[in-house]
Formats: structure tokens, sequence, C-alpha cells
């Protein structure tokens, strides 16, 4: 509603759009500047994309983009229509930017606030730095819903003459976490490779456990029993599945089990993240 508002008003303020990936905040940045610019002239001329990650030190903000946010810019198109007078820097994955990067762009949006806007998109708004994130409308992208995930993925399958198995679609929805980029990319690779899509190439193509590798891991644990979980967890070793992805169904089927209190459940999930922490530091010093 807010950014509807901005395209009848033409008052645009620096924006930041944080959230998980595969949401659609640098999509919708992109559409903003296309419906507010209008042609694709324009467009190029008044928009500058760059990815943060790439050009992330202080000399990128001292030079590349000071020198864009000092151009000029009339608030009429060559047909005498009117259009916002600005300029617009889009910096995706702008929480890789250093620190230093970031205090030196605080500096910029200050001095070219009357030609320049700036829009901020990032996974961890975390790493955005105070003086940044308050001159900024902030926006939080959520995961898209399963149901809309469903929708158009049951869309493009059509559109593209892709046959498909629901229970397909709904692995996939699943298995990507609302990561709606990761599931389109996984779609049109095992379409390309596969005839009909199946639950069975799906779960292949991402990796998954196999549930009754998982529903085995799940009855040792509840076992009580250390020599059969021992010998289930060197199975697992064994076959070579990734221990992010094992620990990630298991957390799923643990908050699905109704004979577990609400406790047992805090507790597990607990667990599993001191896990998750515990792995990626491992991935980190090796």
């Amino acid at each position: 509603m807010y950014i509807q508002l901005i395209l009848h008003i033409f008052q645009l303020p620096n924006l930041l759009f944080y959230g998980p990936p595969g949401t659609g905040k640098t999509s919708a940045a992109i559409a903003l500047c296309r419906q507010l610019f209008r042609n694709t002239v324009t467009y190029r001329d008044r928009v500058m994309e760059m990815n943060a990650s790439d050009e992330r030190g202080i000399n990128i903000v001292r030079n590349k983009i000071k020198e864009f946010a000092r151009r000029a810019v009339s608030s009429h198109l060559p047909d005498g229509s009117p259009v916002v007078g600005l300029k617009v820097i889009i910096l995706d994955e702008a929480d890789a930017m250093t620190t230093p990067a970031q205090a030196a762009l605080r500096r910029t949006m200050e001095r070219e606030s009357r030609t320049t806007r700036f829009f901020l998109i990032c996974n961890y708004i975390t790493r955005i730095i105070d003086p940044l994130t308050s001159r900024c409308a902030k926006f939080r992208f959520k995961s898209i819903s399963s149901e809309s995930q469903e929708k158009r993925l049951e869309w493009i399958c059509q559109n593209e003459n892709i046959e498909f198995d629901p229970l397909a679609i709904s692995e996939l929805i699943e298995l990507c976490d609302g990561d709606m980029r990761k599931s389109v990319t996984a779609l049109q690779t095992i379409s390309s490779c596969h005839k009909k899509l199946i639950p069975t190439d799906v779960r292949q193509f991402l990796g998954a456990v196999p549930d009754d590798v998982v529903q085995q891991f799940v009855a040792s644990c509840r076992s009580l029993n250390h020599n059969q979980l021992y010998a289930c967890i060197e199975n697992i070793r064994r076959e070579g599945y990734g221990v992010y992805q094992l620990l990630k169904q298991f957390f799923y089927i643990c908050l699905r089990l109704e004979d577990l209190t609400d406790l047992n459940k805090a507790t597990i999930c607990e667990k599993i993240g001191l896990s998750f922490i515990f792995f990626f530091l491992s991935a980190l010093i090796n």
C-alpha cells in the first residue's frame, strides 16, 4: 500500500528491503523503478544496479557511487511528461558491505539527498549500521507462503507444458523453505532432465535424505539405545548424506510428533540450533 502511494505522489524516500533469499526483494525494487521512470531509456539513465557483495569496499562508494549520485537530472521526460526528478542506486546484498563503506555511504546519502535515492537490499538487517537503517523506510519481506508458491509453480508447469505430480510440487516447496527463486530454478533443471516432475527426482536433485533414513534416525533417538543410535549414525555417514539437511528434516518431523510436549519440542529445537552453530563454525574453521 505504501509503495503504491509512492508511485502516485512522486515522494520517494530511501528504501531498505530485507528478508530471506528468494522472496522478491530485488524484483520489487526493479519493478518500482520501472514504474517510476516508465521507459527503458530513462530507466537506464537514472538507475544504477550494483551487487554490494562484489563491490563492497569504501573505494566503490567514494568513486563509482559518488560520481553517479552527483549527476543532475530533469523532472520531465523528452516528450514533456512529468517524471520523478531523481536517480536511484540499487545496492543488492548491502549487508556484505564493509563497515567503513557503509559509513561513507551514509555521508553520500546525506549530501546527495536532493538528486539521489538509495534502495538497500539485504538478507540480514542486523549487519547494516544504524545510521543507514535510520535513513531508510524499512520493508520486511517474509518467506512466500506455500499456497502462493504452489499456485505459481503449477502455473509455470501448465504454461511450459511440464507434466507434474502434485506431491512433487509439495516436496519442492517444503525442501526450498520459502525460497521462490530456488524452487523455480530446481523446477527448470529437473524438467529439463525428466519428462515428468515426480517426488523422487525432486528429493534427489535437492539432496534430501530419504524418509526411511530420517524415520530410522528418529526411532533410534527415541529408543534411548546408544548402540542402535551409533549404528544408525554410522550408516548415515557411510551413505554420505548431508548433516545440515538431515537435521533440518529431523527438526520438521519433531515438530509434527503429537506425543511430544511443547517443552520437549523446545528442548529438541534448542539442541538442533546448537548443532547448526557447531556445524557452521566447523565449516568456517576447516
